[in-house]
């Protein structure tokens, strides 16, 4: 049986206006692009979907992950969608095309990129989570929920096929290392790890080795680009993409949305310097403006049938999301309210990664010792 390759790939190519939303023409212009892709037999489906200033291409295909056809359609599909904000003015215009030429892999290169291949099973739902205004670290707390807290997942509990728990694929995006830890096993170190979560991130998800389906297939998987490590000056938050297998043997759909209930605190929000809540919206709400936020989450679900998407399904839009959305608004309130102090905005170590050092550059030579 041939893999089905999901690749979700996503860049901030030009907002409309400032950072709130894409323009509807970029959105044409990838499209156009892609069916043309598409007709030519090297993608099986596509979408082209957006999450406040982020463009996002979700492509399936038989060519696995990081593969450089793949990566070059995508690259040239942005480089076209930037030549159309570069004619409409838009604010940052290809501000995540780090790069001048397509090298061969996006990876490094500004976009971000979730990718997995595996064995379409008979009934394959997937659901495809876009943020704006936050990091990587913002899916630590619902994914490490989703896969190895039995107060969120019924089915850790009470199904033998998701009993035995799960494998953590942990990045520390900073000493750029990696490690694979198990739950329920080695949860509290799991913990000790992602708690910390601009340094690590869950990258993927894998099953067990002895269930019900391979465990070299990830079930999870993150974008985890670190902007300002690619750029090496602050270019904005990474803005982060995620793909997640559900049902059979694995988390039910409603497991893997229920963590987004809380509306939890992630980093972001205005210049890529505050702390704020992650609110899960509607497609067409994910336009954030207060403050340049608060950080938002979509979800779009699918039905894979042979490679094609049935879909998608606005996930959030549901009124039992209601309430965290208000809750949401109601942490907005309070972070706001203090103002330029911590923990609105991030401590020190963290803003090391924002603007913020070249203001305080100019004050450097006027400290002096204290008795």
């Amino acid at each position: 049986m041939t893999k089905i390759t999901f690749s979700l790939i996503k860049a901030d190519v030009g907002g409309f206006p400032g950072h709130s939303s894409v323009h509807p023409d970029l959105i044409r212009t990838a499209e156009s692009h892609l069916e043309q892709v598409r007709k030519s037999g090297a993608l099986i489906d596509f979408r082209v979907m957006s999450c406040g200033d982020d463009l996002e291409l979700l492509m399936t295909h038989i060519n696995g992950c990081d593969n450089g056809e793949i990566h070059a359609i995508a690259w040239e599909c942005f480089e076209q969608a930037t030549e159309t904000a570069k004619k409409l003015k838009l604010y940052g215009a290809g501000q995540d095309l780090l790069s001048d030429a397509f090298s061969g892999n996006i990876r490094g290169m500004g976009p971000g990129v979730a990718e997995m291949e595996f064995n379409e099973r008979v009934s394959e739902p997937i659901v495809a989570f876009m943020m704006d205004k936050t990091e990587p670290g913002a899916f630590n707390l619902p994914i490490f929920r989703m896969f190895a807290d039995p107060f969120n997942t019924a089915g850790l509990v009470i199904d033998p096929a998701c009993h035995q728990g799960f494998v953590f694929e942990i990045w520390d995006i900073m000493a750029h290392k990696k490690v694979f830890m198990k739950c329920p096993e080695e949860m509290y170190d799991v913990l000790a790890l992602i708690g910390a979560k601009s340094k690590y991130v869950i990258k993927r998800v894998y099953p067990k080795s002895g269930g019900k389906l391979p465990e070299e297939e990830a079930v999870a998987v993150i974008s985890t680009e670190k902007l300002f490590q690619t750029a090496g000056t602050y270019v904005g938050k990474d803005d982060p993409a995620g793909l997640v297998r559900s049902q059979s043997g694995l988390p039910a759909l409603g497991e893997v949305l229920e963590p987004f209930a809380l509306s939890h605190l992630v980093s972001g929000w205005m210049r890529g310097s505050h702390n704020g809540p992650l609110m899960p919206c509607s497609f067409e709400t994910a336009h954030p403006t207060r403050f340049d936020g608060p950080p938002r989450v979509i979800a779009a679900g699918f039905q894979l049938a042979f490679g094609q998407l049935v879909g998608p399904v606005d996930l959030f839009k549901d009124i039992a999301f209601d309430l965290a959305r208000q809750r949401a608004l109601q942490i907005t309130e309070y972070m706001r309210a203090h103002g330029p102090f911590e923990p609105h905005r991030l401590p020190m170590e963290d803003m090391e990664y924002t603007t913020l050092p070249h203001v305080m550059k100019k004050l450097s030579d006027r400290f002096v010792p204290t008795e």
